[in-house]
């Protein structure tokens, strides 16, 4: 089984002087990330790797999210994450390297829900209407893959085990 944690960054500034990509969190940003962190160990979701837009605002959410682990996690910032859409979502994870069981991805929206809703086919439902609503800032899905590689991967193939928001985590 396969695991793919898709993470969008927590609440960012609305203006910085670089320019979008150079969007820090907010306070509160950071206080979210630092609980989906608190989250994903408490129930034992630790990736092989994670992959991270180049954008400041995911690559806090992702060092806050890992400050909890408390061993590292392989890191990948990949440039083709920033604010991508669905076709290089899925070809990103289907190049994903083979010795990846579970892949935390942290990225933007729209591109997390539209991906989110293309790849889950089943899974349990409440958290699927959840889903369907909306994904807010710093809010994940866990989805599940019954593949042997990344490669393998379908849309509509994936199960979904959570869909966890901040409002969830207090």
């Amino acid at each position: 089984m396969l695991r793919l944690i898709l993470l969008r960054h927590a609440k960012a500034a609305p203006q910085a002087g670089g320019g979008d990509s150079e969007r820090p969190l907010t306070q509160r940003g950071r206080g979210d990330a630092q609980r989906v962190g608190d989250y994903l160990a408490g129930h034992g979701l630790f990736p092989d790797l994670a992959a991270v837009s180049t954008a400041k605002r995911t690559r806090e959410t992702l060092e806050l999210a890992l400050e909890t682990f408390g061993e590292p996690c392989p890191v990948a910032a990949e440039p083709r994450l920033y604010l991508a859409e669905t076709p290089i979502l899925l070809e990103l994870l289907r190049a994903t390297p083979s010795f990846v069981q579970v892949l935390l991805a942290v990225g933007h929206n729209p591109g997390c829900h539209e991906f989110a809703m293309l790849m889950v086919g089943h899974g349990d439902p409440v958290a699927r209407a959840r889903l369907e609503a909306g994904f807010p800032t710093a809010a994940f899905a866990v989805i599940d893959f019954e593949a042997a590689n990344w490669a393998e991967v379908r849309p509509g193939s994936g199960v979904l085990d959570r869909f966890v928001t901040p409002a969830d985590l207090g």
